[in-house]
């Protein structure tokens, strides 16, 4: 086992067998199972607060602390304003005056991410890792620096080196670009803004949107494409705009913001085609770029690309052969449980005797619109260029029970893409209430190598959304090779 290696000569003259500089999801994964395989670990983080910084950050990573956890119990608190409309069909009898209480909420955010960032560091503790709180960097290719929160700076060497430290929200250079805010501050506001620029038409764009005019705000948001969430199917990016739409969100395709400007009313916007607003609080939700400036990596020789993110194999081993790196540092596929996943195959194959390529295939994931977006496998468009046979759509758009009653102008929209030669379903999506927790289980069968056949003699459960995932019989439409939709 490593650890015995240490004490018996091959490593000695290194501090820890694995030296990990992150403790997001990827970092903290990759310590437990690497110390579970007997590994002497260490990892070091910079000390914990809501809003990153370059010196800022806790255990946990942007995850727990500020991306899905506090964005998923925002989520939960904005879709109460269409749960209480809903409520009146169904025999409720509502004030009209419900008040909502947004220090209440984010009190508790606060304190449920607090919460689980003493767990995460419970759970290295008991696996037997060092934790070391501070920046750390590369000081060559089996030493690290840490400079820690009194400015001392300690070194430790290292076997191998793990980075893991994530990706950081990007602003847009513009006029007045310092009055705009990230997903970071957004989800620590101290007032609740009662209008709302949003600029960006992906995830974190879209899922704002949805909790800021759940909470009651005016939300104006613009993107550049004619759709929001590039690089999901275009259908499907069609049902999310029509649904923000009708959820009271004013969408602005093929616009972007030119400059800034602070008045006594609030935030002065201006578009590029000369439009102007106020809003009180403007949000840059134009992506995400790895982690990298302060990691000292030309100090040991580590490659990376133009964005800035660390060129790894299908092992996530760098140009270095000691150096590794995990998560969004590298850009691959930027979600928490790809991050986790790389992190447990990092550990099998360095310390477990088992090499382990992370598996991206059909790794489904979801937008936390209100209603969501989920998928798995590949879009449509994604399915015809790859195809080597005709591609068979199935579609379903159905108006749910619940909104039979409630009077929601708002319909569920369910999507199954499979080869035709093979009849495999390739692709799956959905957008509609419960999309996400339904698409896991999707996820499961397509893994399994599940075909449309299969998907037929499967049992429904009435009555369901679910359930039209098993009875689309007819195809939508054929799509040949080589043609364009």
């Amino acid at each position: 086992m490593a650890r015995k290696m240490l004490r018996d000569g091959e490593t000695e003259a290194y501090d820890y067998d694995l030296f990990v500089i992150g403790a997001g999801s990827g970092g903290v994964r990759a310590s437990r199972t690497s110390a579970g395989f007997g590994a002497k670990v260490a990892i070091c983080e910079l000390p914990f607060h809501p809003i990153s910084s370059e010196t800022i950050g806790g255990v946990g990573g942007t995850c727990v602390i500020r991306g899905c956890v506090p964005k998923k119990i925002l989520v939960y608190g904005s879709a109460f304003r269409g749960e209480f409309e809903d409520a009146r069909n169904f025999g409720w009898e509502l004030s009209e005056d419900i008040n909502f209480n947004w220090k209440k909420l984010l009190n508790n955010k606060t304190q449920e991410i607090q919460r689980l960032n003493g767990i995460y560091k419970r759970l290295l503790t008991n696996a037997g890792v060092t934790m070391i709180e501070g920046e750390g960097k590369l000081a060559g290719p089996h030493e690290v620096e840490v400079t820690q929160p009194d400015g001392s700076v300690q070194k430790y060497t290292a076997k191998h080196i793990l980075i893991a430290t994530g990706s950081r929200a990007q602003r847009v250079k513009i006029p007045g670009e310092e009055l705009a805010i990230t997903s970071d501050e957004a989800l620590s506001l101290e007032e609740l803004p009662k209008r709302a620029v949003i600029l960006g038409g992906g995830y974190i764009a879209v899922e704002f949107a949805s909790i800021w005019r759940g909470m009651g705000a005016t939300v104006d948001l613009f993107y550049r494409k004619e759709l929001p969430l590039r690089g999901f199917d275009d259908e499907m990016r069609a049902v999310v705009a029509k649904n923000l739409e009708g959820r009271g969100i004013i969408l602005h395709p093929q616009s972007t913001l030119t400059e800034l400007s602070k008045t006594d009313e609030g935030i002065k916007v201006v578009t590029d085609h000369g439009d102007v607003l106020v809003a009180d609080v403007v949000l840059f939700a134009t992506g995400r770029a790895p982690n990298t400036k302060r990691l000292n990596l030309a100090v040991a020789g580590v490659e990376t690309d133009k964005t800035g993110a660390i060129k790894v194999d299908e092992y996530s081993c760098t140009n270095i052969p000691s150096i590794w790196a995990v998560g969004d540092v590298t850009n691959r596929m930027n979600l928490t449980p790809v991050a986790l996943m790389e992190g447990t195959c990092f550990s099998k194959t360095v310390f477990g005797g088992e090499p382990t390529k992370p598996d991206y295939k059909d790794i489904p994931c979801a937008v936390f619109s209100i209603p969501p977006l989920s998928v798995v496998g590949l879009s449509e468009q994604q399915a015809l260029e790859q195809a080597t046979s005709d591609i068979l759509v199935f579609t379903s758009s159905f108006t749910p029970m619940k909104n039979t009653i409630s009077g929601r102008q708002e319909k569920t929209v369910m999507k199954l893409v499979v080869d035709s030669a093979t009849d495999r379903v390739i692709g799956a999506s959905m957008c509609g209430p419960d999309a996400p927790e339904i698409m896991q289980g999707i996820g499961v069968a397509m893994k399994c190598g599940a075909t449309k056949k299969q998907f037929d003699s499967t049992v429904g459960i009435h009555p369901s959304a679910a359930e039209e995932f098993v009875t689309m019989r007819s195809v939508t439409r054929r799509l040949t090779v080589g043609s364009k939709i």
